[in-house]
C-alpha cells in the first residue's frame, strides 16, 4: 500500500468515526485504536489541555485506569514539551531525551520508541497525540504525517465537542504569555504603544476532511496558478525594484512557487482525503519540523520564505485575501508584517496606526520613506515574530533604541509611560510656539519650513506653524503608484497642495526616482546594473534622459500654479549644465502654455539641491542662475563619507557634527555671502537641535525639516545669539575638539540653551 493510500485509509476510518453519533469520549477511544493499528504501535494516546494541565483522555496500550488521572504540566515530560513548544518529537529511545519523565501509573516502562505531535487550535496547542512502540525505532515520515493529519481532525472534533473551553483555547504557555523583548533595526525613530495587529491575519482551517477529492485538487491548481501570477507580478511592483535584497527574496519565491516537489506533496495530502487548506497546512507542518533541525542561517531564511509563501497560498485557496486595513483598526495599533509596500501602509487609518514592526525592511525601502514622512516609528529586521507575538498583544515600540517590549511587565510599562509622558509634555510646549515667529536673541528671523510628500501632510503646515514647505517630495506619488502617474493626476495633487498651503510657499522638488528608489515602469538598462544605486541613474539624471517624464511634470506644475508663485527645485545636480537643461524643459512648457493663452504663474523661482560634493566646486558658476540653494544633508553625508546609509553597520557610524562635514557646510555658506540667493538645508540634520545649532553658527538661515521637528527647532532658535555661536563654530573648526558633540552640548548648557 502506498503512503497516500495508507493515509487515505486512516482518514476514511476517522471520517466514519467523526460522522457517527458516538459521544466525544467514544470517538477519542476509537481514534487511538485506529492510529495504533494503522501504525503498528502498541500505544497510542491523546492528551487534552484542561484547567492548564495536559490530561490523558484516551489510550490504547497504557493502563486504562490512568485515563483522566494522569496529568502533566506544559513543559513537563515529552508530552508536555510537545505542547509547550508546539513541535513534533520523533525518538528511537524516549528515555534518552532530557525531558523524559516516567509516570508509573501508566505502565509505559517497557516502551522505547516515541513520536508525538501537537493538537493545534487557533494557533495554540490544546493537546498532544502520541504513539509508542516496544522496539527502539524512529517512525517513518509518512507515519508522522499520519499523526499530524489525525491531530488536525482531532482539532476539529475538539472545537465542535467543546472538549477545550474557549478561554483555554485562547490561553498560552508561560513563554507565549510572559513579557518578551525583541530587537531589530530602527528604520524610523520614535516611541509608540498599541496592540498588535497582523497585516495578513493567519487563516483558520474549519474543515479538514474533503467531501470531494478532485474538487479540492482543482482548487489547489487554481490557487497555484494565481499565486505564481502574483509572484511574477511582484517584479512589477515598486517595492520589489531591481537589485539588492528584494531581488534575492523574489528569486527564492519564484523557485518555491514553481517547485514541483512542493506541489506534489500537497497533492499527495489531498489524495489522502484532506481539504486543500488542510493539505497545505500539513505540508507546512513538515516544513516547520525541518526548520527546527536547520543550523545554516541562510537555509533557515529560505525555509522562512517557503513558510511565507505557504501562507500566501493558504489565503488564496481559502479566499481570505484581505488585509487588516480592509477590516479597519479599532484601537491604537502596532502593525506587524513581513514586509509592506508604501501603498499598503497608506490604506491604514493614520489616527489608529501608531507604529510598524517588519520582519524585513531596510533604511531606503519605499515604505520606510513614506512612514518617516508620516511620523510613524518603524522597527525592521525583527525575525521570528510568529509564536512570540500574537494578535491583540500589548506592544511598547521604542525605535530610538531599536526594540519592542511585548506584553510588558508593569515596571517596564511604567518607565515607558514616563518617557512617553515627557515626550507629550514637550510636544504640548512646542504647540504653544505654533504662532510664534522664530527670532534669535540677536533679532534675526530664521525661516523654519517643513518637508512633505503626501496630500495629507499639508494639514501639518498650520498645525505646527511652519513658514511653508521647503521640500515637497513629488516622487511619493510615483513610489506608491503601480503605473506612471499621468499628467492630470499630478496636476490635481499639486493644485490641492497649493490650495491647502494658501499664502505660504511650497518648494516642489522634481521627481527623484531611480537608483535606490526604483520604480518598475521606468527601469532602464543602466539602472538594472547599478552597483551602487544611490549614486546611479536616478533623480535629475534619469529625468533628463526621460524627457517626457520631466515635460509632463513641468506642465502639471505650471498649470497647477496658474496665478500663483511657483518654486521648483532640481535634485542631485552635479554640474551647472544639468540645471540649465532642466530649467529649459520648464521654460519650453511655459512658452507652450503662453501660446495656448493659459493663465501662467505670477512668478517662477528655480533652485537646486546640493547633494553631490562636486557641485560645491562650481557654485561660483551656478549661483548667479539660482533663486535658492538647498543642501540635502542625507545624500551629501553618504557621498562625502563613501558610506551607504542603507547599510545598517554604517547608518549610525558617521556623525553630522564631524569636522569634515561642518567645514564642508561652512564653505558652501561662505560661497553664497553677498549673492542674491537664499541658502537653506533640507534633511534630518536640520531637524536635530544640536545639529541645527551648528548650522546656525555656519551661516544657514533657512531650515526645512520634518513637521515634528518644527517646534523643537523654533524653541532652539529663540535661545540662540548668532554672534556667539558663529564665533564658537569658527574657533572649534579651526582647532577641532576631540568630541565635537560633547563640546557643543557643554557650550549650550553653560548658556542655558535646552538641548534634547
Amino acid at each position: 500500500m502506498t503512503a497516500a493510500a495508507a493515509a487515505r485509509s486512516i482518514l476514511t476510518q476517522l471520517h466514519e468515526v467523526m460522522a457517527s453519533r458516538m459521544h466525544a469520549q467514544g470517538k477519542l477511544d476509537r481514534v487511538v485504536e485506529i492510529i495504533g493499528e494503522s501504525l503498528d504501535s502498541e500505544v497510542c494516546s491523546i492528551y487534552l489541555l484542561r484547567e492548564g494541565m495536559l490530561e490523558l483522555f484516551a489510550t490504547r496500550g497504557l493502563n486504562k485506569e490512568a485515563v483522566h488521572v494522569t496529568r502533566l504540566a506544559l513543559g513537563e515530560g515529552l508530552t508536555g514539551t510537545i505542547a509547550d513548544k508546539v513541535e513534533t518529537l520523533n525518538l528511537a529511545e524516549a528515555k534518552a531525551h532530557p525531558d523524559f519523565q516516567y509516570r508509573p501509573e501508566t505502565g509505559e516502562e517497557k516502551f522505547h520508541s516515541f513520536a508525538g505531535v501537537p493538537i493545534v487550535y487557533r494557533e495554540r496547542s490544546v493537546g498532544v497525540l502520541c504513539v509508542q512502540h516496544v522496539d527502539p525505532r524512529r517512525y517513518e515520515d509518512v507515519e508522522v504525517e499520519a499523526l499530524q493529519t489525525t491531530a488536525m481532525v482531532l482539532s476539529e472534533l475538539i472545537a465542535n465537542a467543546e472538549l477545550v473551553d474557549e478561554e483555554e483555547a485562547r490561553g498560552r504557555s508561560e513563554q507565549q504569555s510572559g513579557p518578551v523583548t525583541i530587537t531589530g533595526l530602527s528604520l524610523v525613530k520614535g516611541l509608540a504603544s498599541g496592540y498588535a495587529v497582523f497585516h495578513q491575519p493567519r487563516i483558520t482551517i474549519d474543515q479538514v476532511m474533503a467531501d470531494d477529492t478532485e474538487a479540492e485538487r482543482q482548487r489547489v491548481y487554481r490557487a497555484f496558478d494565481k499565486m505564481r501570477d502574483q509572484i511574477d507580478g511582484l517584479s512589477q511592483q515598486a517595492e520589489f525594484g531591481v537589485g539588492g535584497e528584494h531581488e534575492e527574496v523574489l528569486q527564492t519565491y519564484k523557485m518555491f512557487a514553481y517547485d514541483e516537489g512542493w506541489s506534489r506533496r500537497i497533492n499527495e495530502a489531498i489524495d489522502s482525503g484532506l481539504t486543500a487548506e488542510a493539505a497545505i497546512e500539513r505540508v507546512q507542518q513538515r516544513t516547520r519540523m525541518r526548520m527546527r533541525e536547520i543550523d545554516d542561517p541562510l537555509l533557515a531564511d529560505r525555509m522562512h520564505d517557503l513558510e511565507d509563501l505557504s501562507n500566501r497560498l493558504l489565503r488564496i485557496v481559502s479566499g481570505q485575501l484581505g488585509t487588516a486595513a480592509t477590516q479597519g483598526l479599532r484601537r491604537d495599533t502596532i502593525l506587524i508584517a513581513k514586509n509592506l509596500g508604501p501603498a499598503e501602509l497608506l490604506e491604514y487609518d493614520r489616527r489608529r496606526l501608531k507604529g510598524v514592526i517588519l520582519e524585513e525592511g531596510s533604511l531606503t525601502a519605499h515604505v520606510v520613506i513614506v512612514a518617516r514622512a508620516m511620523g510613524i516609528p518603524v522597527l525592521g529586521r525583527a525575525r521570528g515574530l510568529r509564536g512570540i507575538l500574537f494578535e491583540g498583544d500589548e506592544v511598547l515600540l521604542d525605535c530610538d533604541k531599536g526594540m519592542a517590549n511585548i506584553r510588558p511587565a508593569q515596571a517596564v510599562a511604567d518607565a515607558f509611560d514616563m518617557r512617553f509622558a515627557k515626550t507629550r509634555e514637550k510636544q504640548a510646549s512646542y504647540a504653544e510656539l505654533r504662532d510664534v515667529e522664530p527670532f534669535t536673541r540677536c533679532g534675526t528671523r530664521i525661516q523654519v519650513l517643513m518637508n512633505a510628500g503626501l496630500r495629507d501632510d499639508i494639514s501639518n503646515l498650520n498645525l505646527v506653524g511652519a513658514d511653508g514647505i521647503g521640500l515637497f517630495r513629488t516622487e511619493f506619488q510615483f513610489l506608491v503608484s503601480a503605473t506612471l502617474p499621468q499628467r492630470e493626476r499630478q496636476l490635481r495633487l499639486y493644485r490641492d497642495v497649493l490650495d491647502a498651503a494658501g499664502d505660504k510657499p511650497v518648494i516642489f522638488r522634481t521627481v527623484d526616482i531611480g537608483g535606490d528608489k526604483a520604480v518598475p515602469y521606468l527601469n532602464s538598462d543602466e539602472a538594472e546594473h547599478d552597483e551602487n544605486p544611490a549614486m546611479g541613474w536616478r533623480a535629475l539624471r534619469l529625468a533628463l534622459e526621460r524627457e517626457g517624464l520631466l515635460k509632463a511634470q513641468a506642465r502639471a506644475l505650471l498649470e497647477a500654479a496658474s496665478g500663483r508663485s511657483l518654486y521648483v527645485m532640481f535634485p542631485m545636480v552635479s554640474e551647472p549644465w544639468e540645471f540649465d537643461a532642466a530649467k529649459q524643459v520648464f521654460e519650453d512648457q511655459l512658452a507652450f502654455l503662453r501660446k495656448q493663452k493659459r493663465i501662467l504663474p505670477e512668478q517662477i523661482q528655480y533652485g537646486a539641491m546640493l547633494e553631490v560634493p562636486a557641485l560645491a566646486e562650481v557654485l561660483d558658476l551656478l549661483i548667479p542662475r539660482l533663486s535658492f540653494l538647498s543642501v540635502g544633508t542625507n545624500d551629501l553625508t553618504q557621498f562625502l563619507f563613501a558610506a551607504d546609509r542603507a547599510n545598517p553597520k554604517l547608518a549610525e557610524r558617521y556623525d553630522w557634527l564631524s569636522p569634515g562635514i561642518l567645514r564642508f557646510m561652512r564653505r558652501i555658506a561662505q560661497s553664497t555671502i553677498g549673492q542674491p540667493v537664499e541658502l537653506g538645508v533640507c534633511g534630518e540634520m536640520g531637524g536635530r537641535q544640536l545639529e541645527a545649532l551648528a548650522l546656525l553658527g555656519l551661516g544657514f538661515r533657512r531650515l526645512s525639516i520634518t513637521p515634528v521637528s518644527v517646534g523643537p527647532i523654533k524653541e532652539l532658535v529663540r535661545q540662540v545669539d548668532l554672534n556667539e555661536i558663529t564665533e564658537a563654530m569658527n574657533r572649534w573648526l579651526s582647532s577641532p575638539p576631540e568630541d565635537m558633540r560633547a563640546t557643543m552640548r557643554a557650550w549650550a548648557e553653560e548658556r542655558g540653551i535646552a538641548i534634547d
